[in-house]
């Protein structure tokens, strides 16, 4: 049995920043001076320092001094076998899939290529401060297993999947349906559950998905409930065209996916751009999620997702946030942040009614406002809960994995340094408030420079150079 101590500036979420207008400092914890018991991976007890120090007195304490710690980043959506199209040039979806992503994710067919591959992904992950992933892979069984593989050599935690597409797409890319239930089988047997492992069945999206193929996805969640949905979801306004055109006795995009019951707990959409309040209503009624990628949305120019919409308390739709990488131009869950805070900013002037007095709705503007709060806790505690991995990540509640990154307030681009001087003095944040205005700086002036160390697990596997 291994227990260690680690001592630090710590901060983490206790409920949604979004329920507490006004006073999201309710929903924080923040210990100027905190003490976390690691014993064999699991957050053992956790509190100020002072409370606990007598009771962990035989201990050696890792001191991590001059950072903020919080929980390890969750992405929500991301892909792996496109690392190396991260910023190819230009190009909406449908042809930038033709162009760079279907021809890369090929390689991954030869396992030589996607082992390397995978070194590469979670080497960047890790820089990047994200310790969950829910992934796509490709159509290329290797390509899933050496995915898994890497993950548990590393015990992180990963949500999925060999990813089927039957339609709109090279020959040389598809995977037929029947291939798909006996690779996806295999796979399930091999990998779910087992370490940190979980198994998601991931129909690429509908605009690549025959009937045939989504009836077998249908046929896996009915022998698998407990397995995850993962796959994508009006992006883009000529892939929607696209899967209506298919699914031709459905009229919305979500309606195909409820068609093949595949919407409830455990199913996520990615991208969610174009969703109607009534998809909205649905998914929140339904208990599934969305997962807001705004460097993919900004990058390939699909749209301003409405944050606003999706937190409505009326209809709350679980959230997650992604890089979907390579869509997405970073591996860095902050820079998410970042063009997420500017996404909310848009949608908040087109609502607040300087544009159009008629359409003005205060309380959806509000809600696109992007706090430090509401930001970090998305990425963290509440990713964990739209996942439905709560349980074991998402903040340092005792009895969860020990996954967490210590943050430097002063490390990026030589502003970020000047910036966070004018809002603490040196010994860091001693409030929340302070603490708050460090995060947003972070998120808004630094990039993955900021991330000093990443642990899973209780395990340090990343120290900036």
């Amino acid at each position: 049995m291994s227990t260690k101590a680690i001592r630090g500036t710590f901060l983490d979420f206790i409920d949604d920043p979004w329920k507490h207008v006004g006073d999201e400092h309710a929903a924080t914890r923040f210990l100027v001076d905190g003490l976390l018991v690691i014993e064999d991976g699991i957050i053992k007890d956790f509190g100020p320092y002072d409370a606990l120090a007598d009771r962990w007195a035989e201990l050696e304490v890792t001191e991590i001094r001059d950072r903020i710690i919080v929980p390890g980043f969750i992405d929500g959506h991301i892909h792996f076998p496109q690392t190396r199209v991260l910023g190819a040039y230009g190009e909406q979806l449908l042809p930038w899939l033709q162009k760079w992503v279907f021809p890369e994710e090929r390689k991954y067919a030869d396992r030589e290529y996607a082992q390397a591959g995978a070194v590469r992904f979670f080497d960047n992950l890790l820089a990047s401060g994200t310790t969950t992933i829910q992934a796509f892979t490709s159509s290329a069984p290797v390509c899933t297993e050496e995915l898994f593989e890497e993950a548990s050599r590393r015990n992180m935690r990963v949500i999925a999947g060999i990813t089927a597409i039957d339609k709109n797409a090279p020959d040389w890319f598809t995977i037929s349906p029947e291939e798909f239930y006996t690779a996806a089988t295999e796979q399930i047997e091999r990998y779910h559950g087992k370490g940190r492992n979980l198994y998601a069945i991931t129909p690429r999206f509908a605009f690549g998905a025959t009937k045939e193929l989504l009836e077998t996805c249908r046929r896996l969640k009915q022998e698998n409930p407990d397995l995850w949905v993962h796959t994508h979801i009006s992006e883009n306004p000529a892939e929607i065209r696209g899967v209506l055109a298919i699914h031709d006795d459905c009229t919305d995009y979500l309606g195909m996916y409820e068609k093949y019951d595949l919407v409830g707990p455990k199913f996520t959409g990615g991208h969610g751009v174009w969703l109607s309040n009534d998809e909205f209503r649905r998914i929140s009624d339904k208990g599934a999620a969305v997962t807001f990628c705004p460097c993919s949305n900004l990058y390939l120019g699909s749209g301003l997702f409405r944050l606003g919409r999706a937190t409505d308390p009326e209809h709350r739709v679980k959230l997650t946030f992604g890089t979907d990488m390579g869509g997405g131009n970073r591996f860095s869950m902050l820079n998410v942040l970042e063009d997420a805070y500017k996404v909310g900013m848009l949608n908040n002037t087109i609502l607040d009614g300087s544009i159009v007095p008629s359409e003005q709705d205060l309380a959806e503007s509000e809600r696109n406002k992007l706090s430090p709060f509401r930001a970090f806790w998305s990425i963290t505690q509440g990713g964990a809960e739209a996942l439905y991995i709560d349980e074991y990540v998402g903040n340092f509640d005792i009895g969860k994995e020990a996954d967490f990154v210590a943050l430097d307030w002063t490390a990026g681009p030589p502003a970020n340094a000047w910036h966070a001087s004018l809002l603490v003095e040196e010994g860091g944040p001693q409030t929340v408030e302070q603490a708050g205005e460090l995060l947003f700086s972070i998120m808004m002036v630094s990039d993955e420079r900021a991330v000093d160390e990443t642990w899973v697990a209780g395990e340090r596997l990343y120290k900036k150079a």
